[in-house]
């Protein structure tokens, strides 16, 4: 059994302001508003990696942002969300896989409490602190660097990790990665081979732990030199590129098996 896990955002689809070309289909609704889109092409390519692989999405969005996703090829079988930190099988969430996250990330809870009253304190905050299900925290700063080396500077580097992208400043326990979902999802359902694909910081343990992955090229150049990881030129949109290698990948699999 092959799975493949794929992060969503600007992976698979992307906001109103991306670029993507008018041959694109809305696949996400926002308070009436029409805020992400997926290519026609990248849509009829999934469709056919979901015949031959298991598909699960591995996003950082809460369970809430996540439903509103529609990709138009289906409800996936599963889908890890929150980072991880939350399994859905079928739409309904695993209630084994949530309480095992919280033990696994029990020895971050103190440096958790004091992230979350230094993300209070930040004047250049934008947004109120969200505690995401006691698995990771998010706020926005109109300074997100100033405002995230403010906090390594305070905190204990070896049980929390920070991370900006954009105005957006996160603080997850060690331990609470895309990796460790990916490797732990291998053994729940037993899977002979991961295929993964990210874009940002947040998916490059899950691209580690995967036998083969897809990266931009910058991604790649900066954190992945593994060999397995395979880069996309910038030029190209990445969801197309990288749903080809995986069909052709898949292809390829089984006519060894044959």
């Amino acid at each position: 059994m092959t799975v493949f896990h794929a992060d969503l955002d600007n992976t698979l689809i992307y906001s109103c302001r991306h670029e993507i070309g008018r041959e694109k289909t809305n696949v996400e609704l926002y308070e009436g508003r029409q805020v992400s889109f997926m290519t026609e092409a990248s849509s009829r390519l999934l469709r056919k990696v979901r015949e031959k692989a298991v598909f699960v999405p591995v996003t950082t969005r809460t369970r809430e942002q996540y439903d509103r996703i529609d990709l138009k090829t289906g409800v996936p079988d599963y889908a890890l969300v929150c980072n991880g930190g939350v399994l859905l099988k079928q739409d309904e969430e695993i209630p084994e896989w949530y309480e095992e996250s919280l033990r696994m990330i029990k020895g971050s809870r103190r440096e958790f409490r004091r992230a979350m009253d230094y993300m209070r304190e930040d004047r250049d905050r934008l947004l109120e602190v969200r505690n995401i299900r006691d698995l990771f925290l998010f706020t926005k700063s109109s300074c997100p660097l100033k405002s995230a080396e403010h906090m390594r500077e305070r905190l204990d580097l070896s049980l929390v990790n920070i991370f900006t992208n954009g105005t957006k400043v996160y603080v997850l326990p060690k331990g609470l990665d895309k990796g460790t979902a990916v490797r732990r999802f291998r053994e729940y359902i037993k899977a002979d081979r991961v295929i993964a694909a990210g874009d940002s910081v947040f998916d490059v343990p899950m691209l580690r732990e995967a036998d083969l992955a897809y990266a931009p090229e910058r991604l790649k150049a900066e954190a992945l030199p593994e060999g397995h990881v395979k880069g996309v030129p910038e030029s190209e949109l990445f969801s197309d590129v990288l749903l080809r290698g995986v069909l052709a990948a898949l292809s390829d699999c089984e006519k060894r098996m044959i």
